[in-house]
């Protein structure tokens, strides 16, 4: 960024700073859109975030917590905090490796595959209300758009 661009920058209006911000579009659409599908998968008492991870294993199988985590895109730690819930209910088994004790890994019960299955509908019927009033065309392009942020190079959780 050049010196005046930067200044630019530094001098604009704290607005227009933020309705430039995209960190802050993101999340602000996440929660939005994220609490209208945790409201959505209530009924079957699950938030989005857990209906997420029981049907990646239930699609994948059994997997280590960081093999997991890398696939929906969430550090460990948090991963591991929003695991809890789910073994508590019974919904997946948090265990050591057989090969490696250092690793935990992650199964679906029948539970949480019973749970999971029962919220399906209840995702169907808002992912298609919101490809309805967004636009298929447009929900397509932004799930595109989302992907491809994940690779623009930054590693938020290296050690």
């Amino acid at each position: 960024m050049s010196g005046e661009a930067l200044e630019e920058t530094m001098t604009a209006a704290p607005t227009d700073l933020a309705d430039s911000c995209n960190n802050l579009a993101l999340r602000k659409a996440a929660r939005y859109l994220g609490a209208t599908y945790d409201k959505a998968l209530g009924p079957a008492g699950l938030r989005a975030t857990q209906f997420s991870i029981l049907q990646k294993l239930s699609a994948h199988g059994e997997m280590t917590i960081t093999s997991l985590a890398d696939m929906i895109a969430m550090d460990r730690t948090t991963l591991a905090s929003n695991l809890k819930p789910l073994a508590r209910e019974g919904l997946v088994t948090v265990e050591p490796s057989a090969a490696d004790r250092r690793a935990r890994i992650v199964t679906v019960t029948p539970a949480g595959l019973s749970r999971m299955k029962a919220a399906v509908p209840l995702w169907k019927a808002v992912q298609a209300q919101f490809e309805e009033k967004f636009g298929a065309g447009e929900a397509d392009r932004l799930r595109a758009s989302l992907e491809a942020v994940l690779h623009t190079g930054f590693e938020p959780w290296a050690e």
